[in-house]
Formats: C-alpha cells, structure tokens, sequence
C-alpha cells in the first residue's frame, strides 16, 4: 500500500526561506522525543523549535505561529483531541504521532484540526515527509493508519460504498479531510458558503455519513487524501 498524502505547492508560514520549515515537538516519552530531536536537528531544512512533554510547556515557549508541531495524543495535563485542538488555536500545524492510531482516534484528532496523522513505528523518512507535506499546506495519512480506517470500514453497507460523488463534490470532500472550515472551502474554490453547504449536504445523503469525522474517514477510504488538492489562489 503506497502512502496516502495531499500536497500543494503554496508555501504557508510555517515554511521559512530557502524551504525551511519551523518545528516543535510536544512528547511526554523521554527515549522517544530524543530520538525525534536527534532526527530534526540533522534535516538541513528543519528549523527545531521547543521540544516539550506537555502543552502547558509549549505553551510557556511561545513557538511563532505557523511552525508544524509533531504532537503525541498521551501527554499529561491536556491530551488527546483537546491538545490537538489547543495547538491549532495557537496557529500552529498539528502532525500527530502517536501509538494510538484506532479509526476513532484518528477521526477525533482530524476533526479537532490536526493536519496529518503517523503511528510511532514511522521511519525518520516518511517522517520527515510528512512534516513537509503539512508545512506546504497539504495533509499526510500514514499508509499503516489509513489501512486501519479502511479495514473498519469493511463493514459498510454496499449502498454507501458505491454512491457516486460529482467531481466537486469530491472536491469538497478532500478539503474537509484536509481540516478545512466550510468557509475556507468556499473561498478556496471561489463559492458561497451557503453552496459549500449545499454540497455538504449531498454528500451526507450520499455517503450516510453526518459528522466531520465520518465525512473524513469516507475520504480516506476513497483515496481522496492521495490527490493533488486544488489550489488556493484565493486565499491571502
């Protein structure tokens, strides 16, 4: 199975001049984060920022807006879907690594804004590409933790597996897997919001899946992640 990935060529802020890009690491396991700095700090395009076991240490370092921050799921204090979140208020990239990587986990971490998703048992390489995908503004799924989304979704009901989506409407639904706000959809692909919705709304009847997560692991099973995304032209 080959890696699911999304990319785009616009560079956001996390990515520096010269395809640099500003990382930080939250990971509360000792042997693990260090080995995650050694491998940062010898990629000639990574620029390492605060390397921390909690959020409420990154949050005392003041890592710049825009960096991709390499997030486990089991940290102390805030954790889970609600570290991801809190990273991503701060303006910040979320990629999780992490050793949970159930279906239900992935979704939850994906609907709370995080922009890729790898299991622990990652190489530096994928790694490493995975940080550049989401610093250029695209999302990265693990081929290990889309293979997991896929098998559980073995169970559908033919019905749903086989509907067919428009060309935009699977437009709609990468970005939504891609973390995007019904807003930001609109003014990526130059609709209203009110038609982004619409859209939104066949695919639910389509697909039978109602919430974001659901709508994301639909786009997972349909290799959607694994296309070039459309471009942001119109995003400033």
């Amino acid at each position: 199975m080959k890696v699911v990935h999304m990319t785009e060529e616009r560079p956001t802020e996390g990515e520096l001049g010269q395809g640099r890009v500003r990382v930080a690491v939250i990971e509360d396991h000792p042997l693990y984060r260090v080995s995650v700095e050694r491998v940062l700090a010898e990629a000639d395009f990574v620029e390492l920022g605060a390397v921390v076991d909690s959020v409420a240490r990154f949050h005392v370092h003041r890592q710049p807006p825009g960096s991709v921050v390499l997030l486990d799921l089991g940290l102390p204090g805030v954790a889970g879907a609600a570290a991801v979140l809190e990273v991503c208020e701060l303006g910040h990239h979320v990629l999780v690594v992490s050793a949970q990587a159930e279906p239900e986990v992935v979704l939850g971490a994906i609907a709370a804004g995080a922009r890729g998703f790898l299991s622990k048992d990652v190489d530096a390489d994928e790694l490493l590409i995975a940080i550049k995908t989401v610093a250029g503004g695209g999302a990265y799924v693990s081929a290990v933790v889309a293979g997991m989304i896929m098998k559980d979704n073995a169970d559908r009901p033919a019905v749903s597996a086989e509907a067919e989506l428009s060309p935009r409407e699977e437009q709609v639904l990468r970005l939504v897997a891609a973390g995007e706000r019904d807003v930001d959809i609109a003014l990526i692909l130059g609709i209203g919001v009110r038609t982004v919705r619409g859209y939104l709304d066949r695919i639910r009847d389509k697909t039978g899946e109602r919430r974001r997560p659901g709508l994301v692991k639909e786009a997972i099973r349909r290799g959607l992640i694994g296309e070039a995304g459309p471009r942001r032209g119109g995003r400033k």
